[in-house]
């Protein structure tokens, strides 16, 4: 057994290493996505709040309310998310954008249902997993946690 944990071991460790880049993979493919719309919307205003108005049926929310709402999130999410600034919070809340733009949009093709699908379960990666070693949040908390360890 231990020669097979021996040779499994070095597989392990690159593996381990290269997490940090798959978490930031993750993070700038689906902030490119989000980031993408919301540079869409804001190119035509006023298309933007005819979509709201006429296509999309957001629950609970006035069209023009949604519209600037929606808008906001697309444009400053996906930045907190590549900067790995606000955590599983932030993931958690592109996640749930995710969610209500799919179900907003009763003529969503069945690519645009899986798309939606897919860029859901990265970001429900990034809400369990966090966004790794390679953003702000985690070099924030290591600077906090040195800065307390040493007044302590």
């Amino acid at each position: 057994m231990n020669k097979i944990l021996g040779v499994f071991r070095p597989l392990n460790l690159s593996l381990a290493w290269l997490a940090p880049l798959v978490d930031l993979g993750i993070r700038l493919y689906v902030a490119n996505v989000f980031f993408s719309s919301g540079l869409v919307k804001i190119q035509s205003w006023q298309s933007t709040l005819t979509l709201f108005e006429y296509e999309y049926a957001v629950p609970l929310l006035p069209p023009e309310l949604a519209a600037y709402l929606g808008t906001a999130a697309e444009l400053t999410l996906p930045v907190l998310l590549v900067l790995g600034l606000g955590g599983r919070f932030t993931a958690l809340a592109l996640f749930l954008f995710n969610i209500v733009a799919a179900i907003s949009y009763p003529d969503l093709s069945d690519v645009g249902r899986q798309d939606h699908i897919y860029w859901g379960m990265l970001l429900g990666v990034l809400v369990v997993h966090g966004l790794g070693k390679l953003s702000l949040d985690c070099l924030l908390f290591r600077r906090f946690r040195r800065g307390s360890n040493q007044t302590a």
